[in-house]
């Protein structure tokens, strides 16, 4: 089964590999149902998914109905307003079919002038601080993509003290200096303040480049099996992150093969050698591509 961890302060105890339910936005129910047994085999008990995550909240209803209480339960919310961000998360709520969310994510939340409407007067962060008076949420998380996300970060958790955050981390990326200065920095704060940080896109080869061939998810995934395994073991072999799972439903299995059989430290020369021979590059580059 999945190692366990705290998730940061919350006293739960995640598994280190969570599932991003990303992967049920544009599927039916019997395949989300499907989707979803191959997660809980692995004894995956936290779910990860967002308002903006096509049908993936109306998916999960259905498990939700009979595993609510064995699952820690996430969803995001994109709007940057107080009215907006409430309606949002309750409008969450009915379609997952649940009294309460374990965390609610600002979704995003990168841009300076997004950044400045929600953490400010009247945004979406007094909406989410709401709800959590409320008892509809427990916890509060911030989210985001970019070269910049993890400065944003740190600028989030000076505003606001924040439980968990969500950001890129593979071998491309941290192979960028000034990201991986920012990274450090931010895993350091989070340590220190006890912090979830949960890492996204460990097995992403580049965007895709006009490839043929169905697309489950933005960026083109790795696919081949080894270079797979190394991707996911780049990420669990770092003690104190998360790994959420990929929106491309076909690699759920893969991935949690890879993570079930224990991180090996892979080495640098067999991760570049994997960016030679499958033509990897980072997602996000600092001024030239910072959108999804």
């Amino acid at each position: 089964m999945i190692e366990k961890m705290p998730f940061g302060r919350t006293g739960h105890e995640s598994t280190r590999t969570i599932f991003g339910a990303a992967a049920l936005g544009r599927v039916s129910q019997e395949k989300a149902d499907a989707v979803l047994e191959t997660a809980t085999s692995y004894g995956l008990n936290h779910i990860d998914t967002a308002a903006s995550y096509g049908d993936s909240e109306l998916r999960l209803a259905p498990f939700l109905a009979h595993h609510r209480d064995s699952v820690f339960l996430a969803s995001k919310t994109g709007d940057r307003t107080y009215e907006e961000a409430r309606a949002s998360i309750r409008r969450s709520l009915e379609r997952l079919g649940v009294d309460h969310l374990d965390l609610i994510q600002l979704h995003n939340l990168v841009d300076p002038d997004e950044w400045s409407t929600a953490l400010g007067p009247g945004g979406a962060l007094e909406a989410a601080i709401e709800a959590r008076e409320q008892g509809l949420v427990r916890f509060i998380g911030v989210t985001g993509h970019g070269s910049r996300v993890a400065e944003m970060h740190l600028k989030s958790l000076e505003r606001f003290p924040f439980d968990s955050v969500l950001l890129p981390y593979n071998f491309t990326m941290m192979n960028q200096a000034e990201y991986a200065a920012d990274f450090e920095a931010l895993f350091r704060v989070c340590q220190e303040r006890g912090v979830a940080m949960q890492t996204i896109k460990s097995i992403a080869r580049r965007r895709w480049q006009g490839e043929d061939g169905p697309r489950y998810s933005w960026y083109e995934p790795l696919r081949e099996p080894g270079a797979l395994k190394r991707g996911v073991d780049y990420v669990l072999a770092r003690p104190g992150v998360f790994l959420n799972t990929s929106s491309d439903a076909t690699l759920l299995r893969q991935t949690l093969e890879a993570a079930n059989a224990g991180p090996q430290q892979p080495s640098d020369n067999a991760l570049r050698q994997d960016v030679a021979a499958h033509q990897m590059e980072p997602l996000f580059v600092r001024g030239i591509s910072d959108s999804i």
